[in-house]
């Protein structure tokens, strides 16, 4: 294993200092880049997507559960596998209390091909509480461009997709698949990916989890 190099504090000040600049440089960028992606313009879904998860059938618009926003994570499970994704499972693992996401009027979901009875001790064996639907009877996946044509097959990929509500009519604003989804596992790199951003209406400061208003 290569060690960094031993140098005295001032050397090190000096070169934290450099690197600073490129850090902020980077921050920066990223701020620039959410303004442009909150500028995107969105498409209105007119398609009946219909989902099955604890409580029965769902449509789209159910998965908001009310809110504003809905975040859809593409986890990778397909019909003929016995279990999820590791990586998909990881970033569901890194996710922490949803509470945070519904205090700024956004929803979280996630979605597989996979029917429900294979879903469900899956994420029960994970100890996950996120809310976890099947797809597996519709085109939702190949439309959103988690499941794509290769010369092997259908090929799951892992994804996010966003999507906006304005009372009953529901519009897609951004999806990202693959290495796109790098710091997207937090508050707030998944707000930044949203429509609404940081601070959506309705939004809510920084609370511990238990003391938001429900």
């Amino acid at each position: 294993m290569s060690l960094p190099e031993i140098v005295g504090r001032a050397q090190w000040r000096a070169a934290r200092e450099e690197l600073l600049r490129k850090e902020e440089a980077v921050r920066r960028a990223r701020e620039e880049l959410g303004v442009q992606r909150r500028r995107l313009p969105m498409v209105e879904v007119d398609t009946e997507y219909v989902f099955e998860g604890g409580d029965g059938k769902a449509t789209l618009l159910d998965l908001f559960e009310g809110r504003a926003q809905l975040v859809v994570h593409h986890f990778m499970f397909a019909p003929q596998w016995e279990t999820g994704c590791p990586c998909c499972a990881a970033f569901l693992d890194q996710l922490g209390h949803l509470a945070h996401l519904r205090a700024r009027n956004t929803s979280f979901a996630s979605v597989s091909r996979a029917p429900f009875t294979r879903i469900l001790p899956f994420k029960a064996r994970m100890g996950w509480a996120v809310p976890w639907y099947s797809s597996s009877h519709g085109d939702f996946n190949r439309d959103f461009e988690a499941t794509v044509e290769s010369d092997k097959g259908l090929v799951e990929r892992p994804g996010i997709s966003c999507f906006l509500r304005d009372h009953d009519r529901v519009f897609h604003t951004y999806s990202a698949y693959g290495e796109g989804l790098d710091g997207a596992c937090t508050l707030g790199g998944l707000l930044d990916l949203t429509a609404l951003g940081r601070d959506p209406a309705g939004g809510d400061r920084l609370r511990l989890h238990d003391e938001y208003d429900n």
